[in-house]
């Protein structure tokens, strides 16, 4: 479809246009930004005054079209906009002014029950010279939404909650993290740590302790030691990290005598919810093995296929990374990606599809794989990522998190129970994201399934 504008010459007082917009889930989302609204899960509907977008997209595509300025506006809202809704935006010139070159229009949006949901006059400068648009159907709006965590949650509300030992939560996001994961259904709180600093925190934040079993302990060490004693005794069947480092409450967990040692190794799986991506991503490991050899990268692999299995993924596409895509002798990554190929193929590595190595944009952009002529079932649509050491996967969950706005899950499997192991700088919504994929893997392993 071929449309041509106006231009301000040509634009009489009294002219008219109209068109129609379905709206659905990206324009509600997108509206509600524009609108200010800050609710918490799924928009259903935003104010009116959210479509301006539609006001302005109309104008510049379509009256006066192309090359036009939208140069200010009174637009009011009288309503709401909800999904499905079938809104009419209708244009009429009511001034036109040849000093300024600006033409005054009266606006107006209607729903499919002819109620006016907003209106106003908006002030055009038209365009001076003639130019087309060219597009096979009405520009619709889009906006990337993270969607991922929303299936996950789903399925973890579903199940009862899970006993959770949590270490040391004594600043705000832990200590509120693991509260908002038990106001979900998703975790029956253990909290160890100080007593005296837990209580101070909660008074602090206005937070309910009531009915929440506190186990009081000196210090960090200590809290690690001993939430880790309740994990092996059975009282928790998860470990949650709070405000300590990572190794104070790995070294505790790992202890050969007293730890929570499986006979398996353990890795850290991150679970990426990516708008650009699409489905979710697992990344492994970025937080435990900082450079496996080839033993330590099958155990990883195998643990985040596990894991994928749980998340429903049924034959999850594994990307062995690499800088390169081809076997490199003086690169060592490319060597350990070929062998897990083929242990893969000799089923020493199963429930997944291996191929590697793979660059990071073969991996997952299907494009850039035709370019470089790679043919792979893996190639372009990963569902996991593994990386050749901490390092590079450290770096990449963080570009993804802060580049690419991913939302991530961290997860370490392998040991007796699911750990959930959190960055200090791990704000509330994700420890609750990382509670909901310990849940399905504590449930996974009640039933048998391995959890790496």
């Amino acid at each position: 479809m071929v449309h041509e504008n106006i231009l301000f010459d040509d634009i009489r007082p009294g002219m008219r246009y109209a068109r129609k917009h379905t709206v659905k889930t990206n324009d509600v989302t997108l509206f509600g930004m524009i609108a200010g609204s800050r609710g918490e899960g799924e928009l259903c509907s935003v104010p009116a005054i959210g479509a301006f977008p539609l006001f302005s997209s109309t104008t510049v595509n379509f009256f006066p079209g192309n090359g036009s300025i939208l140069a200010g506006h009174e637009l009011k809202s009288h309503g709401w906009i909800r999904e499905g809704d079938e809104l009419t935006i209708e244009l009429q010139v009511t001034e036109k002014h040849e000093v300024s070159k600006q033409v005054v229009v009266a606006c107006r949006c209607t729903n499919q029950s002819g109620e006016t949901i907003a209106s106003g006059p908006i002030v055009v400068v038209p365009p001076t010279e003639k130019r087309l648009n060219r597009f096979d159907d009405p520009p619709q709006l889009t906006l990337r939404q993270h969607h991922v965590f929303a299936a996950l949650r789903a399925k973890a509300d579903d199940l009862p909650p899970v006993p959770t030992a949590v270490v040391h939560p004594c600043d705000h996001d832990s200590l509120l993290g693991a509260l908002e994961a038990a106001k979900a259904g998703l975790i029956i709180p253990i909290l160890v740590g100080p007593r005296t600093k837990i209580e101070a925190l909660a008074q602090a934040e206005d937070a309910d302790l009531s009915g929440v079993r506190i186990v009081d302990a000196e210090h960090s060490h200590d809290a690690a030691n001993k939430a880790v004693a309740l994990c092996r005794n059975g009282e928790a069947e998860a470990l949650m990290k709070g405000s300590l480092h990572t190794d104070e409450m790995m070294r505790a967990a790992m202890s050969s005598t007293t730890g929570l040692r499986s006979g398996k190794r353990v890795s850290h799986v991150f679970v990426m919810d990516v708008p650009a991506y699409g489905r979710p991503l697992l990344v492994t490991d970025a937080a435990i093995n900082i450079a496996p050899d080839l033993a330590g990268k099958v155990d990883i692999t195998q643990n985040a296929i596990n894991l994928a299995h749980i998340l429903g993924i049924a034959e999850p596409k594994v990307a062995i990374l690499s800088a390169v895509e081809t076997v490199y002798d003086k690169m060592p990554s490319t060597l350990d990606a070929a062998l897990l190929c083929k242990m893969a193929d000799r089923g020493q590595i199963t429930g997944g599809v291996l191929d590697g190595p793979l660059a990071f944009d073969n991996a997952i952009s299907m494009s850039a794989a035709k370019t470089k002529g790679i043919k792979s079932p893996v190639a372009g649509q990963a569902d996991i990522l593994v990386v050749p050491d901490i390092e590079a996967g450290n770096m990449l969950a963080k570009q993804m998190s802060y580049f690419a706005g991913a939302d991530s899950a961290g997860i370490v499997l392998g040991a007796r129970v699911p750990i959930v192991l959190t960055s200090r700088a791990d704000d509330v919504k994700t420890r609750l994201a990382s509670a909901a994929v310990m849940v399905l893997v504590a449930h996974a392993g009640r039933k048998g399934a391995p959890h790496a």
